[in-house]
Parts: structure tokens; sequence; C-alpha cells
């Protein structure tokens, strides 16, 4: 059988070791240390945004957190995303507030501002109270139209947690994802454009901000020399360890962001003339994604064979490959919670093919998908 071609691996730039080895020659191996420190300095400097960054144990946990610091409490609704994976939703849930889903856009896949605006004056109708927060997410990278949200969200007053997990290093009229709203969430999990083996960070505008994130991420200890806490606290910190994973990574980030770019065109130039195939693009040249997954829509009119046909004759290919996100509004643990859309985010779960996208990936292996999916029958 051919070798397996993953979805998306993570892959060592040769520097991590070097940090690592420091953290273990000063005995820094716990939570915290110099590794953090200029792990959290280099994706501030990075994001350049004038931003303060907290290194945390994922990006769930800096949803979480974020949502905590915008004092999002039990009974408030959150405005989510519906079209995005249920670590954007779960931490609302955390707090006891009740999530509302907004469905995507057909053009960028992400949050659409009209069913935001709609959400926002319905709830506000029926719920007395305007949402406490807004998650918009950067699906496979690409930008959610945040000028037009953050100009919804500004007119309300509703501030925005940026849901920027699969978005490291995608930019929106030049400025990087990660940096638009009151707070953004990044995350290192093993198949994201850098890794930190697991790991996650949040993104904040002042200083205050970081250190009541830090404050919560480590037990909400006071400022006391025996152990005395008024909060409750969580252990989020990231470690001294994954941080220097991180600080290594952060020499190939743009290597792997570029690589993945080549994937993406390569992939539109062989897709191009194959019936009923569209490859997910920029919508304009404000939009830079770092295509972390490329995406294809399978319209089976036209392809003659439908996703789950592809997906399927993948697998006998030993290709790993998935189905877009199916969207929140229809998981079974959500079923009771609002939601504004007309379908789009439905119709894109039904269709949509996340292709093999990772930097390791040859030419070959990219042709090597292509054919399964050029083939006349895939079943």
């Amino acid at each position: 059988m051919n070798n397996r071609i993953w979805l998306s691996l993570a892959h060592m730039g040769g520097r991590e070791q070097e940090f690592i080895k420091g953290a273990f020659d000063t005995n820094w191996v716990v939570p915290l240390g110099p590794n953090v420190d200029a792990f959290e300095k280099s994706l501030s400097d990075y994001l350049d945004a004038d931003r303060h960054v907290v290194a945390l144990s994922a990006g769930t946990a800096a949803i979480h957190l974020g949502l905590m610091l915008l004092g999002v409490q039990a009974g408030d609704e959150v405005i989510c995303q519906s079209f995005t994976f249920a670590a954007s939703a779960n931490p609302i849930a955390y707090l006891g507030a009740k999530p509302v889903f907004v469905d995507s856009e057909t053009d960028t896949w992400n949050m659409d501002p009209v069913f935001l605006e709609e959400a926002i004056k319905d709830r506000l109708r029926k719920a007395g109270k305007l949402p406490k927060a807004i998650i918009p997410v950067h699906l496979y990278g690409m930008p959610a139209g945040m000028d037009k949200i953050m100009a919804i969200a500004n007119r309300y007053d509703i501030p925005v947690l940026e849901d920027a997990a699969e978005a490291l290093g995608s930019e929106l009229h030049g400025k990087r994802c990660g940096g638009f709203g009151e707070l953004g969430v990044l995350s290192f999990n093993g198949n994201k454009m850098i890794t930190t083996s697991g790991g996650g960070a949040l993104v904040c505008r002042t200083e205050e901000e970081a250190k009541r994130t830090m404050f919560f991420a480590t037990q909400a200890r006071d400022a006391a020399p025996h152990y005395q806490h008024s909060h409750i606290g969580y252990n989020y910190r990231m470690s001294n360890i994954c941080a220097g994973i991180g600080r290594g990574q952060m020499f190939v980030l743009d290597e792997h962001i570029a690589r993945r770019r080549e994937i993406h065109d390569l992939y539109t130039l062989l897709l191009k003339d194959i019936p009923g195939i569209t490859v997910m693009q920029n919508p304009s040249d404000e939009y830079n994604s770092n295509f972390w997954l490329t995406c294809i829509l399978v319209d089976s009119r036209f392809a003659g064979k439908t996703r789950e046909d592809i997906r399927l004759a993948m697998d006998a290919e030993n290709i790993e490959t998935r189905p877009l996100w199916k969207p929140m509004h229809l998981q079974p643990v959500f079923a009771d919670a609002p939601f504004y859309g007309n379908g789009t985010s439905e119709h894109l779960f039904d269709i949509g093919l996340c292709l093999p996208s990772g930097p390791t990936l040859t030419d070959d292996d990219i042709r090597r998908v292509v054919d399964v999916i050029s083939r006349k029958n895939s079943h």
C-alpha cells in the first residue's frame, strides 16, 4: 500500500531541541519560565499590533479565560459562529452561559454580518438584554469579514473575542489575524500552523487584561505569603518545555505559511479543469489566508460523485481527508440553542472536504490526492 498522506502533521524545524535542552539544563521544566516569556514576546512581535500575549495550555483555555475577562456569567448569551469546531462554543457552556449561533457568508465561510445583526436585535427583543460577547472564527485560515463584524459589534457595544486558532499568519487589509477583537485566541495544537505539542494563547489589548489572564490561569492565587484564593482559578498556563517547542517553531512559521500557500496554489492549478470541483479561494486581494487547510466543494451534478464518494476513495488510497466542520447548531449537545441563518453552513458541510495540506507534503503527494479526485468513478 502507498505511504499514508496525512491531513496536517506537525513539522519540527530543528531548533526546538535547543530550547527544550535549555529548559532541562537550567531545571526550568515547570509551568512558566524563560521559554514562556520569550515565546509570548515573539508572538506579540509577530502580530505587530501592540498586543500582550499570554501562553496557555490550549486554545480552548484561551476562549474560556477570554469570556471570563469579558464578564460572561451564567445566564448570559454569547453569539458564536456556527460553522466551527466545538472548542469555539464549549467554553460558553463552561460558564453556564448560552450560545447563540450565527450562520456563514458564502465567500469567507465565516460569520455572516447580516445574520449577526439580526441575531443581536432579536436577542435584545426576546431576552431583554444584549449578548455579552461575539465569537467570530477565521475558518481554515480564511479571515472573517472583521471590518463589518467589528462595525456591528461597536454599534451595539458588544466586545469581540476573535478565534484565530487556525489563522496564525493570515491577514486582512495587511493586518494579521488575532489582533482585530478586544481579545484574540491562538492554537498550537499538533495540526496547526506551529505546534507546542498542545497549547494556545490569549491575545490581550492591555497589560491589565494579560495580568488578569495570568491570574486566573494560575489558580487565581491572591497576593499573600500563604495560599489564599478569593476567586475560582484554573491550571491553564503553558509549561516551559512546551514553550521551548514553540520558540523553535517560530523560526519556521513563515516557511510553513509559504509552503501551505504553495500547496493551495498547486491544488488550484491541478483541479481547475475538473468538473464540479471548486477550491476555496481568497474572496479579494484584501484577504490573505494562510490556507492552513485547502478545502474543496463538490457539486455532484457536475462531478458525477459526492463529497463522501471522494472521501471514501481517498481512504481506500491511504489518504486522510475530512469533511468540513459540522455546524454547531446541528450538534446534539447544542440542539436547544438559537440559530440565525439561511442554511449556508449546512450546505458547505454537506459538500465540502478538507484536503491534505501539511508543510511536509511534496508536490507528488498533492498530485496523488488530485489523481483520486479526478477519477471518473470514485465508488
